[in-house]
């Protein structure tokens, strides 16, 4: 397999009276022998550009692109040994599932007992044996992905290559697929890179994940790294689900204790004042009366009747909005006249929308961002 250097990668689509638009804005990235590397990020930040431009399926406007330590810019898809597997399946409707995984091969002049080898051995891999007779249209959604993985797989290139596969399967079978495609990279030992806006799917598969914004990369890193520790307000708020709470503010001083109040004007009596521990503490002190956003997971907000520990110092008196069961657990949705947020809570208890609840905050998982240059502190 093969190591992927993107040093200053530019794409811009140009305007006829204007610079351009700039899809992808400079970036560096490396993808490792045998990673599997997610780009995740919404719609227009450029990641299925990347990717494209990685193909050779898209013009690079500017920096280079190496695969196994030869830089690609000028070489014709064809010859960069990578396979590609689109949302769209790109399945040739005339031709069987043999057909479709052979067909590749087959341009490429291979005898016929080796292509019969490799679409077999893929076959029995993604559990298309039964199949390999019908033609797509016989097939459903997720069988056709498979296919579509087939065809990649017989190929053995060098990358393999993801645009969004799973974007037009249903929820279960979303699942089901990227499992599959997890234990397919763990089999084969490939380098994957796999663009998806669904950061679910980034957190399951990626070794590291790669998160783009207006065409910039915002941060790399491994899942829980990315969860726990985020940069920013953007991977903040994009990585988890439900999404991390946000809520703005000033660090100010209470006696001996750095306290974070929320930015409050229409209620300032009932505005979430949160003592800062002493890790958050040694963060905010260059940041006393400065605007901040205090950023706090769901699962790290609780109903302080049935918490186990509570910090008087960080409670709040809120509004349920929406409470929604989950079965192992509940979802409130809650509200501090300036602050929608949401609560992941024990199942046991019953809320009504308009009640009042109490709840607690857990600091020693909370971040500080800065509400100016959006950077973690």
């Amino acid at each position: 397999m093969a190591k992927v250097t993107i040093e200053t990668l530019v794409k811009t689509y140009p305007e006829k009276n204007g610079p351009g638009v700039t899809a992808v804005n400079s970036i560096n990235l490396t993808i490792e022998d045998r990673e599997f590397m997610v780009l995740v990020g919404p719609s227009g930040c450029g990641k299925s550009t990347t990717l494209r431009m990685i193909a050779g399926l898209e013009e690079i406007s500017g920096g280079t692109i190496s695969i196994d330590g030869k830089i690609v810019n000028d070489v014709l898809p064809r010859d960069r040994d990578i396979a590609m597997v689109f949302q769209n399946y790109a399945l040739y409707p005339h031709m069987s599932v043999y057909e479709n995984m052979a067909f590749g091969l087959k341009l490429r002049k291979f005898p016929k007992a080796e292509i019969d080898a490799r679409v077999r051995e893929a076959s029995a891999m993604l559990g298309l044996d039964a199949y390999l007779d019908r033609k797509p249209k016989a097939l459903s959604g997720g069988q056709r992905q498979r296919v579509a993985v087939g065809r990649a797989i017989v190929r053995k290139p060098k990358v393999f290559l993801f645009d969004e596969p799973l974007s037009n399967l249903d929820a279960k079978m979303r699942v089901s697929t990227r499992t599959e495609i997890s234990k397919l990279h763990a089999r084969l030992g490939a380098t994957m890179i796999y663009v998806t806006h669904d950061q679910t799917e980034a957190m399951t598969m990626g070794d590291r994940i790669c998160v783009m914004k207006d065409g910039n990369i915002m941060q790399v890193a491994e899942p829980l790294e990315l969860y726990n520790h985020p940069k920013n307000l953007f991977v903040a708020g994009f990585i988890g689900s439900p999404q991390m709470n946000l809520f703005k503010g000033t660090i100010r001083r209470a006696g001996d204790k750095l306290v974070f109040i929320e930015e409050n004007p229409a209620a300032p009596s009932s505005a979430v004042s949160i003592a800062l521990d002493q890790r958050l503490a040694a963060k905010a002190a260059a940041h006393i009366e400065k605007p901040v956003v205090l950023g706090i997971r769901p699962e790290n907000v609780d109903d302080a009747l049935t918490a186990t520990t509570v910090n008087p110092a960080a409670t709040a008196e809120v509004k349920v909005e929406v409470s929604e069961p989950m079965g192992s657990e509940t979802y409130l949705y809650l509200h501090t006249g300036a602050t929608a947020f949401i609560a992941r809570v024990l199942p046991t208890a019953h809320y009504e929308a308009n009640q009042s609840v109490k709840v607690c905050f857990d600091v020693s998982k909370a971040h500080l961002f800065d509400a100016v240059t959006e950077q973690a502190l």
